[in-house]
């Protein structure tokens, strides 16, 4: 069972005004606390998506950096291979050369010439 009070509240103008104050002050508090649970929920919804894209941006970083050295790699392959076949582009223009290749690989002689071939050596042990 509830007691009842005997005092009684006094209906004056001040205690309706203290009342309506603190009615107004917890309403205030009750929306202070929504704004900051919701710029709360902004910014962890944001500092979710800046890392998320960091990440992103790492791995695709890392990913063209492989294929950076990959394609480095290649490149120099491909220009040491050019310079080869530049000094062979060279020697193929030499009469000399051409001459000595024929003789070596397709037995080509000049008059008088005689070639003969001999079995290459083998390491005798």
């Amino acid at each position: 069972m509830a007691k009842s009070s005997n005092v009684s509240r006094i209906n004056e103008a001040y205690i309706e005004q203290h009342d309506a104050y603190i009615r107004r002050q917890k309403q205030r508090k009750k929306r202070l606390f929504r704004r900051l649970a919701l710029f709360g929920l902004v910014v962890m919804i944001t500092i979710v998506c800046v890392t998320t894209y960091h990440i992103k941006q790492r791995v695709k970083y890392n990913e063209l950096q492989a294929e950076y050295t990959e394609k480095s790699d290649q490149l120099a392959s491909l220009e040491k291979e050019e310079k080869k076949l530049t000094q062979e582009i060279k020697l193929l223009n030499d009469e000399e050369y051409l001459l000595q290749i024929a003789k070596t690989n397709y037995f080509f002689t000049e008059e008088g010439e005689i070639v003969f071939k001999l079995p290459e050596e083998e390491s005798s042990y």
